[in-house]
């Protein structure tokens, strides 16, 4: 079964476009809230990792802060 994977991110954020280009460059779909923006979603990152750190990456039930490619590939070869 495929894991939904969203990104908490902001428009500013370099490790933030690294982890959306890493994504993009392998077909990966994910869904991007900027936190920047939305208040809701900001709200909700913080309820999920207590901190205000981008990119919070969630794939399933897994929830990563920043960029960290080897754990991303662990969790989606674990699909």
């Amino acid at each position: 079964m495929k894991k939904d994977i969203k990104i908490y991110s902001t428009p500013t954020c370099h490790f933030c476009h690294m982890a959306k280009d890493f994504f993009s460059e392998n077909n990966i779909e994910y869904t991007e809230f900027d936190v920047a923006a939305d208040a809701e979603k900001r709200a909700e990152m913080m309820e999920k990792t207590g901190q205000m750190g981008v990119p919070v990456i969630e794939i399933g039930d897994d929830v990563i802060v920043g960029f960290n490619e080897a754990k991303i590939k662990e969790l989606i070869a674990a699909e």
